[in-house]
Order: structure tokens, then C-alpha cells, then sequence
């Protein structure tokens, strides 16, 4: 990725692709942060592997469902862009909406109080470490990380190659582990009897809570359709990447799951808000220090690989002309998209006000599956629509349909038990309605209103020196450290932005990078 120069993955081949699902973005901070709510909500154990298991089905049947939509409508921008062209303008800006206002903050809000949390356990050993000093830690590696992601694009790839390694680490010590406990006849609670034994009355609308906490830790199975437009052959590795990654993460997670319970009780995994350093406190000793120090530099990693990737969201919205288009802007010479990454910073930081993170998952969790239905509805409406239209890879509609009888499920009773939380998640969809009204759907805006705007799109440029990037390399230089920018200093004239504004995002982007002159024109 560090290679490319505008952000995209313009090269991805069947070997890095395998590497970017499994370890980059499918695990990272929730097998770490899950499992308490899983069991928690679950009320036995054995109720819990099998939301473990029955979780990775459910990735798998969906992801095979975006494969299909992914190169029948081959754009990158995932989701968004399915439920735009099948659904329609406001049906699409409503999915970045809530990406840009809810899913990408509060998922990054989420890694970074789990690495507050494992990085002051060991400082607090017989109590929850301070409220106000989560959040702090919190802020503070989100603060550095998105200075990191602002000043160079090679040290945000080399942060994440490097704590990548944490989060490998760190479960392949809990299964290797897990398998000694077992070996030693520690399972007494993975005997059927004790398993299956309520810690409390089984309750369904907390099962459907259960399974929320659990997609937490497969986020990230929808990368790839991101970028769809840059893949070699994705035909092929689209289905190549689902059989090989989902099943192995689904064994790793299940797996580390029996790991912890072979080593503490239910009651003691439930108390515990650093899963794993509890289960390194009770099996590794005097090297216990391992397990917090390997998921910190995990979650630290996720947090950084989530900043790094938002960009395509951003860039992907802006060049529909649903997002300003000074966030899809980039620094003329570091190459860095700036703009977006500072707004999903503050964003991030104002969900930081609740240090809750079981809420925050549920949060997120809610609005992830509501849009993950409308989407593979979708794959049901085009089938409809357009049956001869191309279909490199077509899945059979059970799929979508056992998909979407599980997802009824999922939201309904989520809103049962967690009403406030679903309908905050509601409302805040919903306030995207007036906004797409008033951005988008009215074209005809005032002259002066046209100005204002393009003013403060000027002194957006000139306050973050961000120009608009390339979407590909022409000349096939590959030797520059950076993402080649065409930045003229001293720019002239190319056409004026007035009633035809709403179009220009699509010409600058194709055309190379633009910056607004005082007089409201735009200079390539």
C-alpha cells in the first residue's frame, strides 16, 4: 500500500490480499474487547461459542453477497456506492452520512479506550483504572496518531506494519495456551453440563445484543469492496480472499474464546475489562507483562489503520459531489489527506466523552447491520431490476435471504433491548434528510451562497495547503517517495465555479489537482 501514490490500492494481487483482510483488518482490537459482552449477553458459555460461530457464518454469507455486488457495480466506496446506485442519491448519501458521523468515529473511539484500558491495567491490578484517565490515554494516542497520519504517509504504513505483529503475538499466545489448558484437563466449564449452565435467565433480546458485540470483532470483513475498481481480477480473489480469511478468523475467534475459559471462570471473565491481561495474570507468571504490552501495540496499530483507511470513504463521497471537497484533499507535499483526518479526529474525540465501550459497540453495531441489510436487499432489488445485466460472480439468492431473515432478527430485538441507544443511532440517520435536501438535491443555489462557499474552500486550501490528488499515475513513475501531486505555485485561470459548481468535483478529480483563487475561480 505504502508503494501506491494516491492512496488506493492500485496493484492489490491475491498475495497482499490475503494479508490485508486476515490479519490488517478482520482481527483487531474486538477479540480483545468482545468476548465479555459476548458472554455477558449470552448468560453460558456454550452459548457464546456458538454466537462466536454463528457470527463468522453470518460474515461469510454476507461478504459473499458484497463479492457479487462488488463486480457487478464495480466502484470502490463499498456499501455507500451499492445503496446509491440501486437506491438512489439520498439512500446513499444517508450511508456516508452516518459512516462519516457515527461508524468511523465511534469504531476508532472503541480501539483506542481498548488500548487505554490494556495499557493502565497493570497500573491499576485490583481495581478499574479512572475514568478520566481512559479517556485521556485515548486522546492522547488519537492525537498522535492522526499527527503521524498527517505528516507522512510512509510512517503511517510502517506504524501499522510494525504493530501489526502485537495482535499476532498476542493470540497466538492465548490459543497455544488455551491448548496446554486443555491438554492439563483445565475445560471444566466446555463440558456440556457446565457450558450451557445460565450465569442468568437466557433473555433473546440480549442474545441479539450478543451477536452486536460480536460483529464488533469481525469488522472489517467489507475492505476489499472499498477498493474494487483497483483490484487485479477480482473475480477470482473477491471468493478467494472470503473462503480462506472468514473461516480462519472464525477459528481463531472461537479458539481464543475456549482459551479464556480454560483459564478463568465466567464470572471472573465478565469482572474483567482487560480480557487478556487477566488470562496472562493467571497462566504466564512473572511474564504477564507480555499479554497488555502485545494488545496495546494492537489496538494501538487499529487505530492507526483506521485513520489510514477512512480516506477512501472520504474520497469516494467527495467525488459523488455528497461530501465538501476540501475533505477529499491532500497536502501538496506530504501527500496526506489532512482535512478528512482532522475531522474524523474531532469527531472521534466527542465520542470520547463516554468511556463506555460496551455501549459503543451496541452503537455501532445497530447502525453497521441496518445498512449491511439495506445493502444485500439490494443485491435482491437489482436481480429484479436488471436480471441479463453481467454478474462475473453470482450467489445464489438463499444467501441474501437467510441474511436478511437473520438481520430482522438482529435489529428487532436490539431495538427491544437497547431503545435508547437504536434510536439516537435513528435519529442521527435521519438528520442526513435536510442536509441532502438543502447540499445536494437543491442544485439552483444563490450566486452568493455559490461564493461563500467556494471561499471557505479556499481558505480551507490555504490554511491546510491541500490540492485535489490524482486518481492514477500516467507516466508510470514509480520512484518518488510520495503520491505524486501536479501543484503549479503559480497557477493560472481554468474556469470559474458558478452555476455549474456541482459538476466540478468530477472534472478536477479526473483532470488533476485544483486550488480555488480568491476571485472564486478554479486554478489547475
Amino acid at each position: 500500500i505504502s508503494k501506491q501514490r494516491n492512496f488506493s490500492l492500485a496493484s492489490v494481487n491475491s498475495s497482499c490480499l490475503f494479508f490485508v483482510i486476515f490479519p490488517g483488518n478482520i482481527i483487531g482490537s474486538g477479540i480483545f474487547v468482545s468476548p465479555k459482552g459476548v458472554l455477558e449477553n449470552s448468560s453460558s458459555v456454550g452459548l457464546a461459542l456458538i454466537v462466536w460461530t454463528l457470527t463468522g457464518v453470518i460474515t461469510a454469507i454476507s461478504a459473499l453477497c458484497y463479492a457479487e455486488l462488488g463486480v457487478t457495480i464495480p466502484k470502490s466506496g463499498g456499501d455507500y456506492s451499492y445503496v446509491k446506485d440501486i437506491f438512489g442519491g439520498l439512500a446513499g448519501f444517508l450511508r456516508l452520512w452516518i459512516a462519516v458521523l457515527v461508524i468511523y468515529p465511534t469504531n476508532q473511539a472503541v480501539i483506542a479506550l481498548t488500548f487505554a484500558n490494556y495499557a493502565l491495567q497493570p497500573l491499576f491490578p485490583s481495581c478499574f483504572p479512572p475514568e478520566r484517565a481512559l479517556g485521556l490515554l485515548a486522546a492522547v494516542c488519537l492525537l498522535l496518531l492522526t499527527w503521524i497520519n498527517c505528516f507522512s504517509v510512509r510512517w503511517a504504513t510502517r506504524v501499522q506494519d510494525v504493530f501489526t505483529t502485537g495482535k499476532l503475538l498476542a493470540l497466538f499466545l492465548i490459543i497455544i495456551m488455551g491448548i496446554v489448558q486443555i491438554c492439563q484437563g483445565n475445560f471444566y466449564w466446555l463440558e456440556p453440563e457446565h457450558a450451557f449452565h445460565p450465569l442468568q435467565p437466557y433473555d433473546v433480546g440480549r442474545i441479539a445484543l450478543a451477536f452486536l458485540q460480536g460483529s464488533f470483532a469481525y469488522a472489517g470483513w467489507n475492505f476489499l469492496n472499498y477498493v474494487t475498481e483497483e483490484l487485479i481480477d477480482p473475480y477470482r480473489n473477491l471468493p478467494r480472499a472470503i473462503f480462506i480469511s472468514v473461516p480462519l478468523v472464525t477459528f481463531v475467534y472461537v479458539f481464543a474464546n475456549i482459551a479464556y475459559i480454560t483459564a478463568m471462570s465466567p464470572q471472573e471473565l465478565i469482572a474483567s475489562n482487560a480480557v487478556a491481561v487477566t488470562f496472562g495474570e493467571k497462566l504466564l507468571g512473572v511474564m504477564s507483562w507480555i499479554m497488555p504490552i502485545s494488545v496495546a501495540l494492537s489496538t494501538f496499530g487499529g487505530v492507526n489503520g483506521s485513520l489510514f483507511t477512512s480516506s477512501r470513504l472520504f474520497f469516494a463521497g467527495a467525488r459523488e459531489g455528497h461530501l465538501p471537497r476540501l475533505l477529499a484533499m491532500i497536502h501538496v507535499n506530504r501527500c496526506t489527506p489532512i482535512p478528512a483526518l482532522l475531522f474524523t479526529c474531532l469527531s472521534t474525540l466527542l465520542m470520547l466523552c463516554t468511556s463506555d465501550i460496551y455501549t459503543l459497540i451496541n452503537y455501532v453495531g445497530f447502525i453497521n447491520y441496518l445498512f449491511y441489510g439495506v445493502t444485500v436487499a439490494g443485491q435482491i432489488v437489482l436481480r429484479i431490476k436488471e436480471p441479463d445485466i453481467h454478474r462475473p460472480i453470482k450467489v445464489s439468492l438463499a444467501w441474501p435471504v437467510i441474511f436478511l431473515i437473520f438481520w430482522a432478527f438482529l435489529l428487532i430485538f436490539s431495538l427491544y433491548s437497547e431503545p435508547v441507544v437504536c434510536c439516537i443511532g435513528l435519529a442521527i440517520m435521519l438528520s442526513g434528510v435536510p442536509v441532502y435536501l438543502f447540499g445536494i438535491y437543491w442544485e439552483n443555489k444563490p450566486e452568493n451562497f455559490n461564493s461563500f462557499v467556494a471561499k471557505l474552500t479556499h481558505l480551507g486550501q490555504k490554511l491546510f495547503m491541500v490540492v485535489y490528488p490524482t486518481e492514477g499515475s500516467e507516466d508510470g513513475n514509480e520512484d518518488k517517495d510520495e503520491l505524486a501531486v501536479l501543484y503549479n505555485p503559480h497557477p493560472t485561470p481554468c474556469f470559474h465555479v458558478g452555476q455549474g459548481q456541482q459538476n466540478t468535483s468530477r472534472i478536477m478529480l479526473h483532470f488533476g489537482p485544483c486550488i480555488y483563487s480568491s476571485e472564486g475561480k478554479v486554478n489547475h
